[in-house]
């Protein structure tokens, strides 16, 4: 019989409890903490939209945060929430209609929990096997709606600004192959790419990051509806070739971030093959429309795209930051991103996400959209989508009877309007309803006019809210009945 051995005297001692604790102890505090933010996000749905922090006590009690001394863990977490509570705009509140950040799903916030608790390494198929094929699964998914063909691949990214420099890197590399061992020194002239106007400025630093510069960046005129101009874009191309530029992609809004206006996408991709570009969909936003038979014909022409992006935590309701780069060409991932590893386990080029994306160590961030997908099914998303869309529907139509005049036209759940003059300008309209904590808008410029900017991404938004922004909006601040 094998004699156990007895432990060396200098073994270390036990683990710090207060970094691991013991599972009673674990459970107990996580009940603890799943009742606290339960409570907080119902003050927080009550209460004002934005901060109502009090900065310098705050600032006093962060600078008492010394770390010389420890703290118990519910103490902290009380303290955490109480400042989040009051000390941020809240994106969760269903009075919130401001940029493309929602309240997230239930299953999404499940997600990060599991996520957070098995903390696999995503860069490679061979160490977590199961998270890298449910989010292959989930990205095929994603494909096979946005209507790219069979062998379409992708992966999740760490937001829409990722994924659309993961479109430009491709697009490059299929220019010219030796792109990814030389840079632009690889082109007989600069390398160009189109996006409209109204785009991201995202790609800005996109081209700055991607060693192009940002002088690579042709803003392409609108047509006075805020779509990209195909003639100005066509013109653009045959001048920039003519000057001994290298055009390499186009790439279109679908769903621009001041109006959610949608490129003419049929259009662009036509231009782009009759001249060898790669075409791009940057649908970050309303590529939730893709989820809906009713509004996805708005989408018509993303099938055409040799990569499209869309950012699960936008209209899609996951938890921040979850986004989708998208590509018919499975094959120009591991061109544009395989590298070698001696101390990685043996890479599949068509599985291993470290060596097919821009990222090395990444979370698990699939998960937050399986869940939400798996336990809504597309349907339940479409039912999410169209509310929104009819929701700010019924606000353009009661700002329109109040005089108010609807300046876009889009098929996605945000609006510019501009407000009557008896109520000022745009700006000052916006600054009183944000400092009345009643409810959370922004300004914005659509087609060169100042305007103020509606967008509904909550999925519980009720009809005492509406009413609630409609009487903020003209002015009147006090609680409204409803509708």
């Amino acid at each position: 019989m094998t004699k156990s051995l007895d432990p060396p005297q200098d073994w270390p001692s036990a683990p710090q409890e207060a970094l691991f604790p013991a599972s009673p102890e674990r459970e107990r505090l996580d009940g603890v903490l799943t009742t606290a933010l339960l409570r907080a996000q119902e003050r927080v749905a009550a209460g004002s939209v934005t901060p109502t922090l009090d900065q310098a006590a705050f600032r006093r009690e962060l600078a008492a945060y010394d770390f010389a001394t420890a703290r118990p863990i519910e103490e902290l977490l009380g303290w955490t929430i109480a400042q989040l509570e009051h000390g941020v705009v809240h994106m969760t509140h269903p009075r919130y209609f401001g940029l493309f950040n929602p309240s997230p799903t239930f299953p999404a916030q499940c997600a990060d929990r599991i996520t957070a608790t098995f903390n696999p390494q995503l860069a490679s198929a061979v160490t977590s096997p199961a998270a890298t094929a449910i989010e292959t699964h989930v990205i095929g998914a994603m494909a096979r709606r946005a209507g790219l063909p069979a062998g379409s691949a992708g992966h999740f990214t760490g937001g829409g600004s990722e994924a659309n420099a993961t479109a430009l890197i491709c697009a490059l590399t299929r220019a010219n192959p030796q792109f990814a061992a030389t840079g632009a020194r690889a082109f007989a002239g600069s390398p160009v790419f189109y996006v409209s106007r109204d785009c991201h400025v995202a790609w800005l630093k996109i081209a700055h990051s991607a060693g192009i510069g940002r002088s690579s960046v042709r803003l392409v005129a609108t047509e006075g509806h805020g779509r990209m101009d195909v003639r100005a874009l066509a013109a653009m191309i045959a001048a920039d070739r003519a000057a001994g530029m290298v055009p390499v992609m186009i790439a279109a809004t679908a769903g621009t971030t001041n109006a959610g206006m949608i490129d003419p996408l049929a259009e662009c991709s036509e231009i782009a093959t009759a001249g060898g570009l790669w075409f791009h969909v940057d649908a970050a936003w309303a590529g939730a429309l893709l989820t809906s038979d009713r509004l996805s014909a708005a989408l018509a022409g993303t099938g055409l795209a040799d990569s499209i992006t869309i950012d699960a935590h936008k209209w899609l309701a996951t938890t921040m930051g979850c986004g989708m780069f998208l590509t018919k060409h499975a094959a120009i991932l591991p061109a544009a991103f395989h590298v070698a590893a001696n101390f990685m386990p043996p890479n599949d080029a068509t599985l291993d996400p470290y060596v097919t994306s821009l990222q090395w160590s990444r979370r698990f961030l699939g998960l937050r959209l399986f869940l939400s997908l798996a336990a809504a099914g597309w349907n339940g998303y479409a039912k999410h989508v169209e509310r929104s869309v009819d929701i700010a529907r019924l606000i353009a139509s009661q700002l329109k009877a109040r005089d108010w005049r609807l300046l876009n036209n889009s098929p996605a759940a945000v609006l510019c309007l501009e407000p009557p003059a008896k109520l000022g300008t745009a700006r000052a309209v916006v600054e009183q309803v944000v400092a009345s904590g009643q409810a959370w808008v922004s300004t914005a410029r659509f087609e060169g006019q100042d305007c103020v900017r509606i967008c509904v991404t909550h999925g519980e938004t009720a009809q005492e809210d509406v009413a609630k922004l409609v009487d903020a909006l003209n002015g009147n601040h006090r609680d409204s009945p409803l509708i």
